[in-house]
């Protein structure tokens, strides 16, 4: 014991002895957050630094959250073996502290951003979703969108609790907490997705914001809800795919004989290189409960047809698989020439709406301003398709196009905001969405179509010079609410950006924006 003290004195001796403030020769990067893809440490320049203990044990702490490494990480052998070796001044700390090191953190930055609601008065909207885990174990998260003093777009996740069930009062208590926990009591949209409960939620929502603070929300919260874009093309594709056609099941169960062992696998990977076929990716096996992995699968097996048929000539195991039964009937396949033409044509069908749930589905870009041109581009494919010469993509179309006109089909079942957002963008305007209507529902009902999205931009107009018209802004601003040009004349024929810059500058100086994913180009 006398040895072990001896030799712990001297070790911190040392340590003690070594200057804090001496520099050493170190690797520099551009320092990032730890949210950021770019590929720190990489960079061969080298400059001066000074270890500090602090700011390794942040760095410790981002490891372990953005690699999802568990706490005992810090405690393993082979870890702490390269810290004497690469930092010998790095006391490591053992994994209880390094758990009470991140739940600090957490507070830390919760504290930092209930400050920014606060003192930006930035208006927030939330996007949340409920599931089931094969635990049956109900789960709900809720997230936080919103427009920084930067103008940069901000995703949080704010919340990821149990919850009891999926009932709309539920999980409305949920999102009330959330925003009681956070100080959040400025709300524009909850983006949500279409089941029945959550009409319930969003009435729940908007009784408790506008009962409780004074511009919880916007126009008493009529606008509050937005149907989930991503969620409604989900629905909408897989109402076309109910009875999948033998060409789909055919390809599937291909797939799923060569994916289903690694002698089976190395098998194909043979045929493949007979074939001489030049692809570094190889089959994708399909969830049947999501048709996107559908299409994947479909996209990735036809660049290997030939593979698969010289498998079917030369191994008997394949050919033995497809007279098995399944579920006591005969397995479809093996696919046959007929079978991966109409994969084609299935392909070039669904890519479309493959490309727009990927589009609508980004959460580190602005989406709003897509929506409408992303609609009218499934409106047009699906019209096109349903009279498309193959008998099953002309009966696949018609049964999506029903299911379209059940979300999309008229302006009140379309979220009006998501349509203003291409009426603010300058390089559109009213004009634009006015001719789409012309193609897309015939004159007949422009006019009225038109009228409906510019009532409601009135409306907004009108409640946003209600709530912050009074008092000075200053750098040019518009002092008194008289000198806002009225909306009339600013949509006119010979409307200029200018004029929607001079209708908004107020919003716009006051950090107040009229759609926090609306990205003004060129309009401030």
């Amino acid at each position: 014991m006398n040895k072990h003290l001896q030799k712990c004195k001297n070790y911190h001796a040392k340590l003690a002895s070594a200057d804090p403030k001496q520099k050493c020769l170190v690797k520099q990067a551009p320092i990032t957050s730890y949210t950021t893809s770019s590929k720190e440490g990489c960079s061969s320049s080298i400059g001066l630094g000074i270890f500090n203990k602090e700011d390794a044990r942040k760095a410790l702490v981002g490891i372990l959250i953005v690699d999802e490494l568990p706490f005992r990480f810090v405690e393993k052998r082979g870890f702490r073996k390269f810290c004497r070796v690469g930092m010998p001044r790095f006391d490591v700390p053992s994994r209880r502290t390094i758990v009470r090191d991140i739940l600090q953190l957490y507070i830390d930055m919760k504290t930092s951003l209930m400050r920014q609601f606060k003192e930006s008065k930035v208006r927030v909207c939330l996007t949340t979703n409920t599931w089931t885990s094969i635990q049956n174990i109900n789960y709900m998260v809720v997230i936080a969108h919103f427009v920084d003093e930067q103008w940069y777009l901000q995703k949080r996740i704010l919340s990821f609790t149990q919850i009891s069930d999926h009932k709309g009062e539920t999980i409305g208590k949920c999102i009330k907490k959330v925003l009681l926990d956070w100080g959040i009591d400025r709300v524009f949209t909850i983006t949500i997705d279409n089941a029945s409960s959550n009409s319930t939620t969003i009435l729940y929502v908007k009784r408790k914001l506008t009962g409780c603070y004074i511009d919880g929300a916007i126009l008493e919260g009529k606008y509050l809800h937005l149907r989930c874009c991503a969620h409604i093309v989900n629905l909408i594709v897989n109402d076309g795919l109910k009875e999948m056609h033998d060409s789909v099941v055919s390809i599937r169960n291909a797939v799923k004989f060569v994916k289903s062992s690694p002698s089976r696998f190395d098998r194909f990977k043979k045929c493949v290189e007979h074939e001489k076929i030049q692809n570094k990716g190889l089959v994708v096996l399909a969830v049947a409960t999501r048709w996107n992995s559908t299409y994947l699968m479909l996209a990735s097996s036809l660049k290997f047809d030939k593979a698969f048929d010289r498998l079917d000539d030369e191994d008997g195991h394949y050919q033995n698989y497809f007279k098995e039964t399944e579920n006591g009937q005969k397995r479809i396949g093996p696919p046959i020439f007929e079978h991966w033409e109409n994969a084609k044509v299935f392909v070039q069908f669904l890519k479309t709406f493959y490309d727009v749930t990927l589009q609508f589905s980004a959460s580190l870009s602005v989406t709003s301003n897509l929506y409408f041109h992303k609609w009218s581009t499934s409106n047009n494919q699906l019209t096109s398709m349903s009279g498309d010469g193959n008998h099953f993509v002309c009966e696949m179309a018609s049964n999506m196009k029903c299911k379209f006109e059940k979300y999309w089909g008229s302006l009140e079942t379309i979220d009006k905001l998501l349509i203003i957002a291409v009426v603010l963008d300058p390089r559109y305007k009213l004009q634009y969405v006015s001719y789409c209507f012309t193609v897309l529902y015939g004159v007949a009902n422009r006019d009225s179509m038109t009228g409906n999205i510019k009532d409601a931009l009135v409306e907004l107009y009108e409640c946003y010079s209600a709530m912050y018209g009074g008092g000075g802004v200053g750098d040019g601003g518009i002092d008194r609410v008289d000198e806002i040009p009225s909306f009339s004349d600013l949509q006119s024929e010979n409307s200029s950006v200018f004029d929607l810059q001079l209708l908004f500058r107020r919003q716009l100086r006051s950090k107040i924006m009229l759609g926090i994913e609306i990205r003004w180009r060129g309009i401030c």
